[in-house]
């Protein structure tokens, strides 16, 4: 009867598998020819023995290594079957043991792998930091990153539903932005903004602005006033009031510009304290701000707009993604090694960085090592017994052939020594 298709190849699968079967089966072979030899060679010492009295000596030494063969051969098949198929207690030992295997192996690891002293010990011999840096300060690491988080982030994109993300953006908006009331909050800034004198610096811009206008742009000025004088002025009389206007309109501009205590500054500044204060404290104020606020928001319009941003904006990102040479990709790539090679340069940075890493993996390590050690128990649990047999043997089976080699050649040395002391020592006592 043909021997299963698992127990001849122990569930090897792949080419590595395969090269450990060959080697079992070799050692197997080769300690299966030694127990036949020491069959054939006690055969023929046992039967000439009584007319060349030296072969007793080999007869016992190949006697000795049969029972040391077939002994270790009993151990080592105890561990993954029943020997010659036969139910004896305690053997098929791994089969029968797979679960407490498991969990032992369980155990092991989380107490000696994942023990605190030891993880920290670890940590402090290597520096991630020093690593990440050096490896992502090469170009072509970095551009192997850069393609990473590109293709997170077209994976994103393309994942998310663009009704959720205005969805999501509107309510950000809505929620931090729009929502909540603008009067005390601008009257707060304006009133903050005022007291840094920064109002100051506008008026000088503005003041100073408008007489550089007015210089260079005389007849525009002239045109402004002449259409606001009726029709029935005189010619002479439109360009006097023009010219006159436009020399009072610079030279106001110009004192702006250059007194401080200007009377134009210094009303300007009362008007900003009042809004200031009336932003924080007039209702009718606050209420017209808000309706204003939420006419301009809630308008179908301005939706609009948002909605068709979105889409200009996600179009360019994910071609800017997709294009391995596009400005955002390169930057990112240099991003990354400048970052590397500040890694490397700054030790300071290092240290913050590894000491950081090594919190997050020693509460990892702490809070889950249970768990962790748990899914190697469940993982060998889950095994069927037979395969799991198997598996361990295709592992560790060659170097288990040893064990039956070495058996029959100690079994052979053991007998020798005995039978010649029985010879030498005994044999002269009884006699």
């Amino acid at each position: 009867m043909p021997m299963p298709r698992s127990r001849r190849t122990l569930g090897a699968v792949s080419p590595a598998d395969f090269e450990r079967l060959a080697g079992l089966r070799r050692m197997q072979t080769l300690a299966i020819v030694l127990l036949i030899f020491m069959a054939i060679v006690f055969v023929v010492s046992f039967a000439l023995q009584s007319r060349i009295p030296w072969l007793g000596f080999v007869r016992a030494a190949s006697e000795g290594g049969m029972v040391g063969a077939l002994a270790d051969w009993f151990a080592v098949a105890a561990l993954f079957r029943y020997p010659l198929g036969i139910k004896i207690p305690h053997t098929n030992l791994i089969s029968a043991k797979k679960n407490d295997i498991g969990e032992g192996l369980g155990a092991f690891i989380e107490e000696n792998f994942l023990a605190d002293d030891v993880v920290h010990n670890k940590l402090t011999q290597i520096s991630g930091a020093r690593m990440a840096g050096n490896w992502v300060s090469e170009r072509a690491n970095a551009e192997r990153v850069s393609s990473m988080i590109a293709a997170a982030g077209l994976g994103a994109l393309t994942v998310l539903d663009d009704n959720d993300v205005r969805d999501l953006i509107e309510s950000l908006v809505r929620g931090h932005i729009i929502d909540p009331e603008w009067g005390p909050m601008l009257g707060s800034a304006t009133e903050t903004f005022i007291t840094a004198h920064h109002h100051e610096a506008l008026v000088d811009i503005a003041a100073s602005r408008a007489q550089e206008w007015l210089v260079k742009h005389p007849e525009a000025f002239d045109r402004i006033v002449s259409s606001r004088l009726p029709a029935w002025v005189p010619s002479i009389v439109d360009r006097f009031v023009d010219s006159r206007l436009h020399s009072e309109a610079v030279r106001f501009a110009q004192a702006v510009a250059e007194d401080s205590d200007h009377p134009f500054r210094v009303a300007f500044s009362r008007f900003l304290r009042d809004l200031a204060t009336d932003l924080q404290h007039q209702e009718a104020l606050q209420s017209q701000l808000e309706s204003f606020k939420h006419e301009i928001f809630d308008s179908p319009r301005i939706r609009s707009l948002a909605a068709s941003t979105w889409e200009v904006a996600r179009t360019a990102l994910i071609g800017m993604l997709e294009d391995p040479g596009s400005e955002l990709r390169t930057r990112l790539t240099t991003a990354l090694q400048d970052f590397g090679g500040r890694l490397l340069e700054d030790t300071t940075l290092q240290f913050k960085i590894d000491v950081w890493v090594m919190g997050i993996v020693q509460h990892l390590v702490t809070t889950y090592r249970h768990d962790l050690a748990g899914v190697v128990a469940e993982t060998v649990q889950r095994w069927d017994a037979q395969e799991a047999a198997e598996k361990i043997e295709l592992q560790i089976g060659k170097d288990l052939q040893f064990i039956r080699i070495n058996g029959t050649i100690v079994g052979s040395l053991a007998g020798l020594t005995i039978y010649t002391i029985a010879i030498l020592v005994i044999t002269p006592l009884l006699g």
